[in-house]
């Protein structure tokens, strides 16, 4: 049997696409295991799997502004680094294969030094902080956009993102029914994220008014973000967290409204949904889901609106204009290249091994 470590954190999307090949890694007879920090969002998301070793480490976060903690977290790397080399060799893995985030840095320099060969994966347009350090240790690097693998040099290869099967096993009349809808209208579906936005939150809530007679909303909103004031409201459903159910209520959706994270937008342009997205906006970021959002919006995939502009009546404007230009729209995402990488994934792991 051989044996893989998995590793990313930090954020969801750093660690959902590890669920889209485990499965396949199981089929292949892999023993697996994921190393992350012991109170991160992959600890969390890690425990609902069956047949994984979860291994904790101490990892410091990578900053790009000013904070005291960029004095100690450098130690926090090394000794994370340190426990990562031990935990490695202890395990003899065949391959190490890195979703990014900061609790990958120590992680893959461990691998690079216990002689394990590794494989990344960067999900946005331009690599991150992360992904840019863990790219000398890697042998290969997949990308979910080709300007990223560009950047990235011969390592890299655009392969998309690995993708859930069960993501397209959704139902539309099972969704409807989740959300206690009537199919008479259609339906807009608004997205945050596993943190939930809520500035788009706060801004959608505002303009139900002006949206409601036309439409039915399906409104996941992150968890503690539920307003009891709006429960019970026609037309409108609210949820803080979705798991099993999110298929359906895609399927349920004629077009999203969405965040503008590289994960998001690849689910949505395999499903084929309009999308009108809001990117965390620069002042609160390094940038990057301005950057995938607007390569989207160039490749005519999506409508964008940008959170500094966006108030009731400009969101409402750019929902409407999403409704009227959704035929052209699922049309450019049907002509769009493939963008499920699971498949090559799986090709680059075996590959570094031989």
């Amino acid at each position: 049997m051989r044996t893989i470590v998995l590793t990313g954190g930090g954020t969801a999307g750093h660690v959902t696409p590890h669920l889209a090949l485990i499965p396949e890694l199981k089929k292949r007879g892999y023993e697996i295991h994921y190393i992350g920090t012991e109170n991160g969002i992959e600890h969390e998301m890690m425990n609902r799997v069956e047949g994984i070793t979860y291994h904790a480490v101490k990892s410091g976060k990578l900053r790009r502004y000013f904070d005291w903690q960029n004095f100690t977290d450098p130690f926090r790397v090394l000794a994370g680094a340190e426990e990562s080399v031990r935990i490695i060799r202890k395990l003899h893995p065949d391959v190490c294969f890195s979703k990014g985030g900061f609790v990958a840095v120590p992680v893959v320099w461990g691998a690079w030094r216990a002689k394990v060969p590794v494989v990344c994966h960067e999900s946005d347009l331009t690599p991150g902080l992360a992904n840019k350090l863990c790219s000398h240790f890697a042998k290969k690097i997949a990308t979910t956009f080709p300007e990223c693998a560009q950047a990235l040099g011969e390592k890299a290869e655009m392969t998309g993102t690995p993708m859930r099967p069960e993501l397209f096993s959704g139902n539309r009349e099972e969704g409807l029914r989740i959300a206690g809808l009537d199919g008479k209208k259609p339906v807009l579906l608004m997205t945050g994220g596993s943190l939930g936005a809520q500035s788009v939150n706060k801004v959608l809530r505002e303009a139900l008014p002006d949206l409601l007679p036309d439409m039915d909303i399906i409104h996941i909103c992150g968890k503690g973000n539920e307003d009891e004031s709006l429960r019970g409201t026609p037309g409108y459903a609210q949820f803080p967290f979705v798991s099993e159910e999110l298929p359906h209520l895609f399927a349920a959706a004629d077009v999203v409204l969405s965040r503008a994270g590289s994960n998001s937008l690849c689910e949505l342009q395999a499903l084929q949904k309009p999308m009108l997205l809001v990117p965390y906006p620069l002042s609160a970021s390094r940038g990057d889901q301005v950057l995938n959002a607007r390569s989207y919006e160039k490749r005519g995939l999506a409508i964008v609106l940008e959170q500094e502009k966006m108030n009731r009546e400009t969101l409402t404007e750019h929902i409407h204009q999403l409704f009227d230009r959704k035929d052209e729209l699922r049309q450019a995402l049907v002509n769009a290249p493939e963008i499920n990488g699971t498949a090559r994934i799986l090709e680059m792991i075996e590959e570094v091994q031989r």
